[in-house]
């Protein structure tokens, strides 16, 4: 029965540094990831990890992605289609290519480098949204194509992750140095489950959801939701992806349903509640401070390369589309943030044995960084877009 003090200890702890954080304008994420640090090896050891907390964390980043899918709005996307392909393509571009080249200069190999690229390709803009709307600027131009870019970031990022965990995999297993015809299987079989994806969007989740508000037990359609939910990340398993891609894609069609809002109030207090921060608590668990300082320059320029390649290729994207600097200035400072996301494939990346023990704190640590560094930035690059409108 240990593990329910083990929860109870999660819970309280990480309520308590979520609240903190937010009283000095810190996204509570980075409260839970602290916590996770001090109770796990790295500082008291008080909690390791263990089956319990593995599980736990499982359904919490499955439930994450699912609340992620959710809320990206695809009526949003359609309006600003090109500005935001543009903003994302670049997003992703610019950080895969240089963040690759930086971490063969740290002697990762291949795949190693390349999945540390696909890493800070990925942008969480729930950071950015709050600030956006603190400065009345969510519904400019700018707002909605920083909106728009990270539904298609995040897409390419999912997808980009999930091949690399399923092709590197099967590429370990290979014998002799040759690719086993196992992978040519395994990527029809993808293609199969894009397929079922798009039955999922068309007929299958809103026929379920249908069938859920007939229903007479209590809470049927959430009950429904959780089943696609999961389901979609069995069998995005089952292919050789990972869970992810699917709950994300689950929650997109199901937002697609008359249900997307009492779906999303009721699946929110379930995963924030108990799920996701022992998700949170389980990527500080596997950090420790051995060789810290020994990581310190590639810490530092890995954070540099991080804000700027994002900042470079999101604005850049912007000034394609012809958007002025200070425009192309808050898109690009918008998308820094890596929050969530990229601490998500971090840790599907450690357990898949893409991103060695060695530099997992590292890059933990950089993620956390650009994480506290985005607000600022966007707030700066608004402030100066209003002094230049004023003169």
């Amino acid at each position: 029965m240990a593990y329910l003090g083990t929860l109870s200890l999660i819970l309280i702890t990480t309520a308590l540094a979520g609240q903190l954080c937010r009283r000095f304008g810190i996204p509570a994420v980075i409260g839970q990831l602290l916590v996770g640090i001090i109770l796990g090896p790295a500082v008291l050891g008080l909690i390791k990890t263990n089956d319990f907390v593995e599980i736990f964390a499982e359904i919490g980043v499955i439930i994450l992605m699912f609340m992620a899918g959710l809320e990206s709005d695809l009526g949003l996307l359609k309006k600003y289609v090109k500005p935001a392909t543009s903003v994302a393509v670049m997003g992703v571009i610019v950080p895969v290519i240089l963040v690759y080249g930086f971490g063969r200069l740290f002697e990762f190999n291949n795949e190693e480098a390349i999945f540390l690229g696909v890493t800070f390709a990925a942008t969480s803009v729930s950071i950015s949204v709050e600030v956006l709307k603190e400065l009345h600027k969510l519904d400019s131009k700018e707002g909605t194509t920083i909106l728009g870019a990270a539904v298609i970031d995040d897409i390419l990022a999912v997808l980009i992750l999930g091949a690399l965990v399923s092709v590197f995999s099967d590429v370990a297993q290979a014998e002799g140095g040759h690719v086993q015809t196992n992978l040519w299987a395994g990527l029809i079989y993808q293609v199969l489950f894009f397929g079922v994806i798009y039955l999922l969007f068309k007929w299958i989740a809103p026929l379920l959801i249908k069938l859920a508000e007939k229903m007479t037990i209590p809470s049927a359609v959430i009950l429904v939701s959780l089943v696609i939910c999961l389901g979609m990340a069995y069998l995005a398993e089952m292919v050789g992806l990972s869970g992810i891609v699917g709950s994300f894609f689950a929650g997109v069609a199901v937002a697609q349903t008359p249900a997307k809002n009492e779906i999303d109030e009721n699946i929110e207090p379930i995963g924030y509640a108990v799920f996701i921060p022992v998700f949170f608590i389980s990527i500080g668990l596997n950090m420790t401070f051995k060789g810290f300082f020994d990581d310190l320059v590639f810490i530092i320029g890995l954070t540099i390369l991080a804000l700027l390649t994002k900042w470079v290729g999101c604005g850049l994207g912007a000034k394609l589309l012809g958007m002025d600097f200070s425009s192309g200035n808050i898109i690009g400072s918008g998308m820094v943030s890596r929050g969530e996301m990229a601490l998500i494939i971090a840790q599907v990346g450690y357990e898949a044995h893409l991103l060695s023990s060695k530099y997992y704190s590292g890059v933990i640590i950089v993620i956390i960084l650009t994480t506290v560094i985005a607000p600022f930035m966007l707030k700066g690059a608004i402030n100066r877009q209003r002094k230049l409108e004023a003169n």
